[in-house]
């Protein structure tokens, strides 16, 4: 695992990581096995802006305004496919030094046809051609098609024709599910990031300031200390935590809003995010007894959080503590799912979930009430599942659970 850290007059901490080629080529060879488990000679995986996971896992490419592919045949190099207008950026990124150019992969927000002169494109009738000239193809696997466009995929029967094309998104789920030393090392530092932008928003509010406002403080944080992108953050005060998601408007933030603010950062493409209640100016006793159920729910979800436990206890201990608190009506969705290339990912168990817990596997706790009368938020922290329980990756959400059960205050602790 390549690690760099330096510290910096101008941005004070800079911590530069990268998932290895050699793991790349680890991946590559993951899936071809479970490829030739299902008879498939080649798998098409395609992402853009929007559904980037799968590409980004099998080559490192991250589209910006277009659309991406990386095929990966059973025997023979990988090869990306982008669009011109981002083709330096690829071969900057990519794991594979092979890059196709596609027409049918340009800007994806326009109906318009672009011009690039100087591009050379290849098609999907030539590819299907080199590929079928080495091994026949009888079976091709596509990972994605639910975010791939209608003429996209007529476009892609009509080059493989005669060749089964079959879904292959469960392969890539079943790669993600556990992760690597190095991607667990993407997430820490995600982690540590998303702590750093949600202190400032602690340490900072202030009635009188506006949801941007106070947003934009983690944002520049987060950017400040290295984050590659961050996904989101949603940020809502006073009444309109009820929302339950929310972007940050220009609503001024009162005496006594709680606030909710739920932020997810991106490093290398893995992302960790937290949420964890606070209120702007004084506090009282009625939020403070809210906050208190959240914080003990979690506790009931973190207990079930082992290797070889089953993921529906989880969500059955949080319900139960919610019964036994008669809150059960503010419950909306399960408290627990699965965090890596995107912020919300497999597993996303239920209370009638037969998955088991292995260690590698990385998730969120997502301890939430909805609609309560004293408020509405939730607790979210990234994790790491071990043999013997779990390990945090915020370090601020473990500090601020200690710091509300001794104090009912919520601190940052320098």
């Amino acid at each position: 695992m390549q690690i760099e850290r330096t510290d910096t007059e101008h941005t004070g901490y800079t911590s530069l990581l990268r998932i290895p080629a050699e793991e790349f080529a680890d991946r590559v060879r993951k899936l071809r096995v479970l490829m030739s488990e299902q008879g498939i000679q080649a798998c098409l995986i395609y992402g853009d802006e929007y559904r980037k996971e799968n590409l980004r896992y099998m080559s490192n490419y991250w589209p910006l305004f277009e659309r991406g592919a990386v095929m990966v045949p059973l025997t023979g190099e990988p090869f990306v496919i982008a669009a011109p207008e981002g083709e330096m950026f690829c071969r900057e990124t990519s794991a594979w030094p092979d890059i196709r150019l596609l027409p049918e992969f340009n800007c994806v927000t326009v109906p318009d046809k672009i011009e690039y002169p100087l591009a050379h494109y290849t098609s999907l009738t030539a590819i299907s051609r080199e590929l079928q000239s080495s091994h026949p193809l009888q079976r091709i696997g596509l990972v994605g098609i639910d975010a791939m466009p209608v003429p996209l995929m007529k476009m892609i029967e009509q080059s493989f024709e005669g060749v089964e094309i079959v879904d292959a998104g469960d392969l890539l789920f079943k790669l993600r599910m556990t992760k690597t030393a190095n991607e667990i090392a993407c997430l820490q530092e995600a982690a540590r990031i998303a702590d750093a932008g949600y202190k400032m928003m602690i340490n900072q509010v202030k009635p009188g300031m506006t949801e941007l406002e106070l947003a934009s403080l983690a944002y520049g944080e987060c950017t400040r200390q290295g984050a590659e992108s961050i996904p989101f953050c949603l940020l809502t005060s006073g009444e309109r935590v009820h929302t339950i998601i929310g972007r940050a408007s220009g609503k001024v933030i009162e005496n006594g809003d709680m606030i909710m603010a739920a932020i997810a950062v991106q490093v290398e493409g893995y992302v960790a995010t937290l949420n964890f209640p606070f209120v702007a100016g004084e506090i009282s006793s009625e939020q403070q007894a809210f906050i208190t159920i959240l914080v003990e729910a979690e506790d009931q979800a973190l207990s079930q959080i082992k290797a070889g436990a089953k993921q529906s206890e989880v969500v059955r201990a949080v319900k139960a503590y919610f019964k036994d608190k008669d809150v059960t009506e503010y419950d909306l969705y399960p408290p627990l799912h699965g965090c890596g290339l995107a912020e919300a990912e497999s597993p996303y168990p239920d209370e009638n979930s037969e998955a088991i817990f292995a260690a590698g596997m990385t998730v969120n706790t997502d301890v939430s009430l909805f609609g309560h009368p004293h408020g509405s938020n939730r607790i979210e922290e990234s994790l790491l599942v071990t043999d013997t329980g779990y390990e945090s990756m915020s370090k601020l959400v473990r500090q601020l659970s200690t710091t509300w059960k001794e104090t009912g205050i919520v601190k940052v602790l320098e």
